[in-house]
């Protein structure tokens, strides 16, 4: 459990040889639907636990990169609706998406969720802002390790200025094309009583969240 009708699941993930792991977020809805942000690979254990939380009923790809499990998800629920940003329907032909991930939320998700795409990057990543309690959810937003056990990753993580820290690592901004355009998103964000903040990879953020982002994409500045 995060708080209240959130809950995080992590799983192991490797990208380009380094160890970075990976989080799915489980949302219940006031419907009383579950949403799965980011899906992981699942076992029985952790799909019955799902299940044990509602019908799931959406199944979210937040950016262009975090969407390898989604194919699993909607073999495991076949009547969830599966949502992505524009240009991933086209990246992956393979899987039939119901709805475009963008700042116009599909009404069952609207009714608890505030969405903020990060325009001027080529994540394409759009975030989620749950108010009831004050958690952004996020993938790619920033990563926060406190530390690492796989000696490649950690050093890594080290030369980026990612590592002990909130922050994206300065290898990956490149991916930000338009930093004008990023910037006005992340203001929005900032605009927003944040306690806390779910991501995709390293630890979550509990403590001064909204502080700890400002500082954490303070480069983008």
């Amino acid at each position: 459990a995060v708080t209240d009708n959130l809950w995080a699941a992590a799983a192991p993930q490797t990208f380009a040889g380094l160890h970075v792991g990976t989080r799915m977020t489980v949302i219940r809805l006031a419907s009383g639907a579950i949403a799965l942000h980011s899906p992981i690979p699942m076992d029985l254990e952790l799909i019955a636990e799902i299940n044990a939380l509602g019908p799931v009923r959406h199944i979210i790809c937040p950016n262009l990169f975090h969407h390898l499990y989604a194919g699993d998800a909607q073999r495991l629920w076949p009547d969830a609706l599966l949502h992505g940003p524009a240009k991933l329907h086209s990246k992956r032909k393979d899987l039939h998406f119901h709805q475009t991930l963008s700042e116009t939320l599909h009404p069952e998700l609207a009714a608890d969720l505030q969405a903020i795409s990060i325009t001027g990057s080529l994540l394409n990543e759009t975030v989620l802002y749950h108010p009831a309690s004050r958690t952004l959810i996020a993938s790619d937003l920033v990563e926060h390790w406190q530390t690492c056990a796989h000696a490649p990753t950690r050093i890594y993580l080290k030369l980026n200025g990612a590592l002990g820290k909130i922050t994206w690592p300065r290898v990956m901004r490149a991916l930000y094309i338009n930093r004008k355009a990023a910037r006005a998103s992340v203001d929005r964000i900032l605009a927003l009583p944040v306690e806390r903040i779910v991501i995709g990879h390293g630890d979550l953020i509990r403590d001064n969240a909204r502080e700890a982002l400002r500082e954490g994409m303070a480069w983008l500045y």
